[in-house]
């Protein structure tokens, strides 16, 4: 009976150290909460002009979303891209992941050419594009089946992209 006795007590006081401190506030070692909404082209803050090196911050309280977003920041002029037409574009490219610049043709002073819709860039683009039109800015939200799903080129499996791009010309 005293060996029964001596467990229980043990047993109770195990379970109010344990209880006691979580439920004061101690630390606890669970994941935080994944957020369970979708960000939108909204939530994506970008600073500059078109020509200007923007900045793409992407938010802490929503989770990537999984189809491709798009937003014009600046309209532009004249013709819209369709499949065929040949852009000139500079574009900053972050990762959803770390939210860490990954690319910038506006760093290299090198704009970066493609013929829209003939394969020759991540889908994305591909579809992202289509309508952007001259001397226009683009937020384009590129999630990893659009882009390197199983990733390559440094970038991680599963990582969505986020990038601005500015429409030199189309033609």
């Amino acid at each position: 009976m005293q060996k029964f006795g001596r467990t229980a007590v043990l047993g109770v006081c195990v379970a109010v150290a344990v209880f006691g401190l979580s439920a004061c506030g101690g630390e606890s070692n669970a994941a935080p909460a994944a957020p369970t909404r979708e960000c939108t082209a909204d939530d994506i803050k970008t600073t500059g002009n078109f020509g200007q090196v923007p900045t793409i911050t992407i938010p802490d309280g929503c989770a990537p979303p999984k189809k491709l977003l798009t937003k014009d920041l600046s309209a532009g002029t004249g013709k819209a891209a369709a499949a065929g037409s040949k852009l000139s574009m500079n574009y900053l490219v972050v990762t959803w992941s770390n939210k860490k610049k990954l690319d910038s043709s506006f760093d290299r002073g090198e704009p970066f050419g493609l013929d829209l819709g003939a394969g020759q860039v991540i889908e994305g683009w591909d579809q992202g594009l289509v309508g952007v039109k001259q001397g226009g800015r683009r937020l384009m939200i590129i999630p990893p089946a659009l882009a390197y799903k199983d990733g390559g080129r440094g970038i991680a499996p599963n990582e969505t992209l986020v990038f601005v791009t500015d429409a030199l010309s189309v033609s």
